[in-house]
């Protein structure tokens, strides 16, 4: 049996990867500097995760390691990441900058197997339908925004506004598409 360790407290994640390993601990990393660094989304995104990396201790006694950051590029600038609302306001904001138009959802995921670390970044485009006033109310108020960037769960309730365009799903919800590929063909050996 695989021990892992999903190196997140993502909720949505840990239901991704529940399916496939039976002995996971889910277990977030202290103290990460999650700013944004200058660069592109797909550099931030990068150097964010890696930081998660350098936070994992290097004696887990675990066979798996998943360390995973998310972000959502500005549909106005792709240089330009949106954060996690830190409140109600926020994430209206958010979500009504996202009405009726198409971003990308860039993961990157670092999987250490057996000591050794490989990383994945990618993006998916994820279009969301213009939202009426009342949708939006309805979004804010489900609080499925916490802890989500851009301010959205597409397996959430945003799931009946948006569709995926381009990419991987997994991308958007927290792991990268090819790393999750790798995940099941471990789960599977």
């Amino acid at each position: 049996m695989v021990r892992v360790w999903l190196a997140s407290q993502s909720r949505r994640r840990a239901q991704m990867l529940e399916p496939l390993f039976v002995d996971l601990e889910c277990r977030g990393l202290p103290d990460v500097d999650e700013r944004s660094p200058q660069g592109d989304v797909e550099s931030q995104v990068h150097a964010i995760c890696k930081r998660k990396v350098d936070a994992v201790p290097s004696q887990h006694h675990h066979d798996l390691v998943i360390v995973s950051d998310t972000m959502l590029a500005d549909p106005d600038d792709l240089n330009c990441s949106l954060g996690k609302p830190s409140d109600s306001v926020q994430a209206a904001m958010m979500l009504h900058r996202l009405s009726g138009r198409r971003h990308q959802v860039w993961s990157a995921t670092a999987l250490q197997l057996h000591g050794q670390w490989r990383f994945f970044v990618e993006y998916a485009v994820v279009e969301i339908d213009e939202l009426t006033d009342e949708q939006l109310v309805e979004l804010v108020l489900s609080e499925s925004w916490k802890g989500k960037a851009g301010g959205y769960d597409l397996a959430g309730p945003m799931g009946a506004y948006a569709r995926l365009i381009d990419g991987d799903e997994a991308t958007v919800l927290g792991i990268a598409g090819t790393a999750m590929e790798v995940l099941c063909s471990v789960a599977e050996s």
